[in-house]
């Protein structure tokens, strides 16, 4: 995938993170794509999860001063700050005109030799620390020629590619995906189908599916859990999980606790957050469930999700 028509090829990022150390093995570049395919009631970044462009409203950076509401060429924007979305185009002109970027526009086409040449920079660090280029999101495969595109060009320059998904995915776009990616990061939210679908919108069933036809590759699989107290952190679930990723052969298993960071977010973008009174795991929480997963899978379970 090198001619024009490939690097060219656009897609809607929200971020790209440079020098993380987490996410895949060593320093790391992080594209995050916009789209996905669940509705998790808990999502730490819910301005990715549609996969058109949006307006987000951080009310408490806002001043008062209505130049938002003067560079407005249709109107969308109220006195008192409310945005009609019925009106907003999201042409950014707003944004541009808010000294305090209480206003953002959220999404941004990328074409694949924009973000490669960003992620080139960091090259010698890939070299030295053993990273790469990790595509994450929202959820890679909801933009799937733009991600494969990415992943073969990054290949190309030898450098070492990750992807973390929630493996909800038709197989016919989600294999060229997986055999462009050296590490699979791959997020079990819940074993039981019906409670899968209380908490994301969707079963599992295609989940499961696609882990084992990965586990089948050979490719380097870790498996990760966001832990949520009341949702998936009962032992029946963990055993499950864990027997789970050692008949995948998974390489390790990464426990990522629930947190309220991307609270705010939600609330910027004008939705509903259900999860407000969620209590996050406490360490003695945290322990057990890497006692169960261990003791189960017989892996190495790592916190927090750094390395890989």
């Amino acid at each position: 995938m090198e001619d024009s028509s490939i690097t060219k090829m656009k897609g809607v990022v929200t971020d790209i993170q440079r020098f993380s150390l987490h996410d895949g093995t060593g320093i790391r570049t992080i594209v995050f794509l916009k789209g996905c395919p669940l509705r998790c009631k808990w999502c730490h970044n819910p301005e990715t999860n549609r996969p058109c462009r949006e307006m987000a409203y951080y009310r408490d950076k806002c001043i008062g001063c209505g130049a938002c509401v003067q560079a407005c060429p249709h109107g969308a924007i109220l006195s008192d700050g409310t945005l009609q979305n019925d009106l907003c185009i999201t042409c950014g002109k707003c944004a541009d005109a808010c000294c305090t970027k209480a206003r953002t526009i959220i999404g941004e086409e990328r074409s694949v030799e924009e973000i490669i040449q960003e992620v080139l920079r960091d090259q010698i660090f890939y070299e030295i620390s053993g990273g790469g280029l990790t595509i994450s999101g929202g959820e890679p495969t909801a933009q799937p020629r733009f991600a494969r595109a990415l992943l073969e060009r990054a290949k190309t320059f030898g450098i070492s590619t990750a992807i973390e998904t929630c493996g909800f995915c038709a197989w016919r776009d989600f294999e060229p995906i997986v055999r462009s990616s050296d590490v699979i990061l791959y997020d079990i939210k819940h074993m039981d189908p019906a409670k899968h679908k209380a908490a994301t919108g969707v079963s599992n069933e295609l989940v499961l599916e696609n882990i084992r036809r990965i586990g089948r590759m050979g490719k380097k699989l870790i498996l990760r859990i966001p832990l949520i107290p009341g949702v998936n952190h009962d032992d029946d679930n963990l055993k499950a999980t864990a027997f789970l990723a050692k008949e995948v052969l998974a390489a390790e298993i990464h426990i990522l606790p629930f947190h309220q960071l991307g609270q705010g977010k939600w609330y910027a973008l004008g939705r509903e957050y259900k999860f407000e009174e969620q209590t996050a795991p406490d360490e003695l929480c945290i322990a057990h469930a890497k006692l169960i997963l261990e003791q189960a899978s017989e892996l190495p379970v790592n916190i927090g999700g750094y390395g890989a």
